[in-house]
């Protein structure tokens, strides 16, 4: 699933194809993703894209009258062509650029969201429960420690919640977990704050080396010019079950978390 840093890779990728250019025309093939598409995306066609942002997993595409909000769900996609093949049975939708790429977006297990906001999109009842940035200042120790008092679910669920903070996706709470040698099960209201403070500093280390390398090897994602926008980086404990730990060289385990894989140390983290 892609989670914030590979978001952050489409944006990235998409921001040179589309911002300061006009939408000619949206085609949509399917309109029956996550939520329905609503006929007012329409209202994009003929608008210059003034700024492709990103807020937490949404993309948001300001226009001269709204913003195109789109999620890409489980296993949504995009690619750009300047001529575009044949669309097959998951792509969805097209945006033509006046003039330049044909902006496609496939998402086979139809989980990803494509919405019209006429106003301000961080008020949009999609966007507007969501925590901080990982990178925005308001986001850490701290913070991580005044919102989990009297909380007994796992630190690792917690930080996981986007109403906590955005973009920790299940491989990236992992590795920061590790990073900051705190078991995923401690309950989270029973984490002081100088630990949450390696905590924080660990999420942002994490996320921000994987947006600098496109994020976590997924093999159907392209972005731009079909080039991958994800490549593979080093992974300390996710996948590694039973492999020694690059600390102190115990056996990684497995455990399910909130039904989510959990890899971490017994040994280093407590």
């Amino acid at each position: 699933m892609p989670e914030l840093p590979e978001v952050e890779t489409t944006r990235r990728g998409l921001a040179p194809l589309a911002e300061g250019r006009c939408i000619e025309s949206i085609t949509v093939r399917q309109a029956r993703l996550r939520w329905p598409i609503p006929k007012a995306v329409q209202t994009a066609s003929g608008q210059r894209v003034s700024a492709l942002e990103r807020r937490a997993k949404w993309l948001i595409w300001t226009l001269q009258s709204g913003h195109l909000l789109w999620h890409l769900g489980m296993s949504g996609s995009f690619r750009g062509w300047i001529e575009p093949p044949p669309a097959g049975p998951h792509d969805h939708v097209d945006v033509q650029i006046a003039g330049g790429y044909c902006i496609r977006y496939t998402d086979p297990r139809r989980f990803g969201a494509l919405l019209w906001c006429p106003g301000e999109p961080l008020a949009h009842p999609r966007l507007a429960g969501l925590g901080p940035e990982p990178f925005d200042p308001v986001f850490s120790g701290g913070y991580l420690w005044k919102a989990s008092r009297g909380r007994k679910l796992a630190v690792k669920a917690f930080i996981m919640n986007a109403a906590v903070v955005v973009g920790v996706g299940n491989i990236y709470a992992s590795e920061a977990l590790f990073e900051a040698g705190i078991h995923p099960r401690r309950p989270a209201g029973r984490i002081g704050e100088s630990r949450y403070s390696r905590l924080a500093a660990a999420i942002r280390h994490i996320l921000g080396r994987a947006i600098e390398v496109g994020g976590t090897s997924l093999r159907d994602f392209t972005v731009g010019d079909g080039t991958p926008g994800y490549f593979g980086q080093s992974l300390l404990v996710y996948g590694r079950e039973g492999e020694p730990c690059p600390r102190c060289q115990a056996p990684i385990r497995r455990e399910v978390i909130g039904q989510r894989s959990t890899f971490f140390c017994p040994a280093c983290q407590r």
